[in-house]
């Protein structure tokens, strides 16, 4: 079998204020650059992303993968339409190239939105079914917080969601992607059927997480429905920061009998809406949160970690706001446990490259951090003005091993850590998700020893953090990516999902 395979991710917040272009794909950042052919197969196999694991059982079955491209970018703003159109170009091309192929595996995320499209993997799949027809068996892997729309649902034969949020099951999710596909290759297979049902109403980022409830319960649940009715059942929990009609979480399932994909896919569905409530967020402001870790830090043996969750990059945020900062300091952080709070990573080109500059040693005058646009339009805190002391550099290539990233290499450009009145600010050349041990101690941070640790994340950090953490604490500071959805001023989300509570 001949198994056409290319892999395009990027998760879209259309209230950010940085757009995709194609430079964010050429760097990659927390992805793995732009690559294409057999450099693209060398690079993702050894990483945790859904495209290894589909390599290494598709090669387990037999099968020759044929290779196209790999692009992923950090999550922003619309992917712009060069961008797209080159990748897409890319992939289009290579497939016309690739002769005869038995099926197509894409590792999408799900919810890309495009300047010039909407539903951006829609018109993909689109792409690639006007290529090889309609009854070519095409499966693909996608994020759980993608943002299905019927379209998409309509040309894939089938999809493989993540059932974790951190999303430590990346790999699984590609080897279930190559089980289903199995099945639909084997010799008089029937075709498969698609049934789904769309909630009426968003789920926020933080409450999502599969490692609380209710989102541990409803995936036990997903499991016992799946294996009851002999399906394959899945739930994408939806990307809430996107402003388009198919904004939001679908139950969705395939299979054989369409009676019983749908009888599954019902029972899902219900037992999601009758947790509604259960699903509200619960945050606290700045300073609170601060005071409150300072509390709990005290004779405490593991840190304090408290959660950035509105200036999250992996949710469109830049990394770069400063209200937390601002917090620490004014509540005097760095004085009550000199040396042992650290916030990270911070976004300031800039500040890193001073730093750099200015070498280990040198103390400095700094403007750490920006003021941007937040989700409503106003403008988030104020950079911070300091005079710091530069306790450590990096070039910024930084193997990881966590739970989410093992495998992998981020490339965040020059990197400093800072000191600035006792707290230690962990700074970048480039955006990156504090969702790994590693991007602490590069800078020279043991997590382990530190009272207090701010982290530019939602809930991904939970994997590499949670099991060194005394008390995860939620701040919701100013910042691009609203931890509420009700917060966001919608105008194309439907009425029913737009102004509910």
């Amino acid at each position: 079998m001949r198994i056409f395979v290319a892999g395009f991710q990027h998760e879209t917040n259309t209230f950010a204020p940085s757009k995709a272009d194609w430079a964010a794909f050429e760097r990659g950042s927390s992805y793995p650059a732009f690559s294409r052919g057999t450099a693209m197969l060398d690079l993702i196999g050894p990483s945790s992303l859904p495209m290894a694991g589909f390599l290494a059982e598709a090669r387990a079955r037999g099968w020759t993968p044929v290779p196209s491209v790999w692009a992923g970018a950090t999550p922003s703003a619309p992917v712009t339409e060069d961008a797209f159109e080159r990748i897409s170009a890319a992939l289009l091309q290579d497939l016309h190239a690739a002769g005869r192929v038995d099926a197509v595996f894409l590792d999408l995320h799900g919810a890309a939105v495009a300047e010039h499209l909407d539903d951006a993997e829609g018109e993909l799949l689109a792409r690639v079914r006007a290529v090889v027809g309609p009854t070519l068996p095409l499966v693909a892997t996608l994020d759980l917080h993608a943002n299905l729309s019927e379209r998409m649902l309509a040309l894939a034969d089938a999809f493989a969601v993540y059932r974790t949020y951190p999303h430590v099951d990346m790999v699984q999710a590609g080897q279930r992607a190559a089980g289903m596909l199995a099945r639909r290759l084997a010799p008089g297979a029937p075709r498969w059927h698609t049934r789904h049902r769309r909630l009426p109403f968003l789920l926020p980022l933080n409450t999502q997480c599969t490692l609380m409830a209710p989102a541990t319960e409803v995936m036990q649940r997903l499991a016992e429905l799946q294996a009851a009715h002999g399906v394959e059942l899945e739930l994408a929990m939806g990307f809430p920061a996107a402003d388009i009609a198919d904004c939001g979480p679908v139950v969705f399932g395939h299979g054989a009998d369409a009676q019983a994909v749908q009888q599954a896919v019902d029972a899902l569905h219900d037992e999601v809406v009758a947790r509604r409530a259960e699903w509200a967020l619960h945050w606290l402001a700045p300073r609170e949160a601060v005071r409150e870790a300072l509390r709990l830090a005290e004779g405490a043996t593991q840190p304090v970690v408290i959660a950035d969750t509105q200036d999250n990059p992996g949710a469109g945020g830049d990394s770069n706001t400063t209200g937390l900062l601002h917090a620490l300091l004014a509540e005097g952080a760095g004085r009550r446990f000199p040396g042992r709070v650290a916030l990270g990573l911070l976004f300031d080109p800039d500040a890193a490259q001073a730093a750099c500059a200015a070498g280990v040693g040198a103390q400095l005058s700094l403007s750490l951090g920006r003021s941007v646009a937040a989700y409503d339009g106003t403008p988030t805190d104020a950079p911070v003005q300091a005079e710091v002391t530069v306790m450590a550099t990096s070039d910024g290539i930084v193997p990881l091993h966590g739970p989410m990233t093992a495998g992998g290499t981020a490339r965040l450009g020059p990197c400093a850590r800072v000191d600035v009145q006792g707290v230690q600010v962990l700074l970048a050349s480039a955006k990156a998700q504090m969702l790994d041990l590693d991007l602490c101690r590069f800078l020279g941070v043991e997590p382990v020893k530190m009272a207090i640790i701010v982290v530019k994340s939602s809930v991904h950090f939970r994997a590499a953090f949670a099991p060194v953490a005394a008390h995860i604490l939620v701040a919701k500071a100013p910042g691009p990516m609203a931890a509420d959805p009700a917060d966001l001023p919608w105008t194309r989300l439907p009425a029913d999902r737009a102004r509910r509570p």
